[in-house]
């Protein structure tokens, strides 16, 4: 690949102490509305997804030699099966942050493996008409919360819904009119709209943002006793494993904003450092974030976004970026302020970003020309679908698949067992 002329800051290049600061804070700003999106809606403390976004993009630095322009933050991915494993352990987040730190595991196993024979056998396992379906189980899966969330129920509060229904329009706005910078943002601007809406609507509690304190330790959540901080036990229980298969869509999103990003920088960072290094990076972020009880780690669109418009891939900056967001862990009325958002301008959110979420796994199916004119490709996207959607449960006792890791098994098998071509 050569160069790219659209880059003004090369990935090596440092800016000057005050474009540098500058450049951070927008980068982070950029990917602050999904970051912090997905600790909200799982219940989890926002002042550890900064944390764990930042030290993360520390860590994918350091494993890939200061190579890639990328800003890791929290995957959506991992959404359902989170709140599947905290439901069956009556809220505790045990099993749901073992099985996180499992996935970070799974990703080292998939550069091990990638270093020792390849990437082909990827495209093999997970060719677009079994990675589209996964994308969409992901997505529609959550559709019910978001519903809910949003107060579109049978005797839902009016000023939620109102709150919800302007929260889409302001993010789908911004999404499809904005120019520039704003574009970039559109969860972000919608979660700020949607909050002033609330507040004027009285659906914000100001109350902990008054009490918090203006500086406080993230509220870390460690897999053994502390006296500083909560903790909870790692559990190898069923709910924990379930969340393996998901390494394999992550996997292949990870190999996907790879590549893009290597075309928007003019370097194939798949070769250079590596995927085995890149996954291995991304890998034990997500075991870090989940010692220290966060959401799972991941690239982000947002990252090759903004990197495309502004034509900013330093990596100085994104490292700057990440100590922002360690900085900004430690503001205790902020993570209050964060955490007071109404469950109505999330629901309202995520109507709009589940939706984006599956229609993304249809994109990859258009994309590749994906012929639903052979029986096979029509049988591995309608199993998948009921399955990852119907509530299914495999239980073999000592491990339990249901939903998204069901499905994606499914998809697997079905693809490597049925005929390619009519008989």
């Amino acid at each position: 690949m050569s160069k790219q002329s659209n880059i003004i800051l090369g990935i090596d290049e440092k800016p000057t102490w005050a474009k540098g600061l500058l450049l951070s804070f927008q980068h982070v700003f950029a990917m602050f509305g999904a970051t912090i999106l997905v600790p909200i809606l799982l219940g989890l403390p926002v002042s550890v997804a900064l944390f764990a976004s930042g030290a993360g993009t520390l860590i994918y630095q350091w494993v890939t030699n200061k190579k890639v322009p990328v800003y890791l933050g929290s995957s959506f991915a991992y959404i359902g099966a989170m709140q599947i494993a905290m439901e069956q352990m009556g809220g505790d987040i045990s099993a749901a942050q073992t099985g996180i730190f499992m996935a970070g595991l799974g990703y080292l196993v998939l550069a091990l493996l990638i270093k020792k024979v390849g990437n082909q056998w990827i495209t093999r396992l997970l060719p677009p008409i079994v990675i589209g379906p996964m994308i969409m189980v992901i997505g529609l899966s959550l559709s019910a919360s978001a519903v809910q969330n949003a107060g579109f129920i049978v005797g839902g509060d009016w000023r939620m819904m109102v709150a919800a229904i302007m929260t889409f329009i302001i993010t789908a706005l911004i999404n499809t009119k904005a120019k520039g910078f704003l574009k970039i943002i559109p969860f972000l601007v919608g979660i700020v709209g949607g909050y002033i809406i609330s507040a004027c609507l009285g659906l914000v509690d100001f109350t902990p943002i008054i009490e918090a304190p203006w500086l406080s330790f993230p509220s870390l959540i460690f897999p053994f006793p502390t006296h500083l901080f909560d903790s909870y036990t790692l559990y190898f229980g069923p709910e924990a494993f379930a969340m393996i298969p998901l390494i394999l869509v992550t996997g292949a999103e990870h190999i996907g904003d790879h590549t893009v990003l290597g075309q928007i920088c003019g370097t194939n960072f798949l070769e250079n450092p590596g995927l085995e290094k890149t996954l291995a990076g991304d890998g034990l972020a997500t075991a870090f974030s989940a010692l220290i009880g966060g959401p799972a780690n991941t690239t982000y669109g947002e990252n090759t976004g903004v990197i495309g418009m502004t034509g900013i891939a330093s990596v100085y900056v994104i490292r700057n970026a990440a100590l922002f967001a360690i900085a900004l862990s430690f503001l205790g009325k902020f993570t209050a302020l964060i955490s007071s958002i109404p469950t109505a301008v999330l629901g309202g959110i995520s109507i709009l970003l589940y939706g984006v979420i599956a229609s993304n796994g249809l994109k990859v199916m258009i994309e590749d020309h994906t012929d639903f004119g052979q029986p096979r490709n029509l049988i591995i996207a309608s199993a998948m679908l009921v399955i990852g959607l119907g509530g299914a449960v495999f239980d073999l006792g000592w491990i339990t698949f249901s939903g998204t890791s069901l499905s994606a098994i499914v998809g697997i098998l079905l693809n490597l067992t049925l005929p390619r071509t009519e008989v």
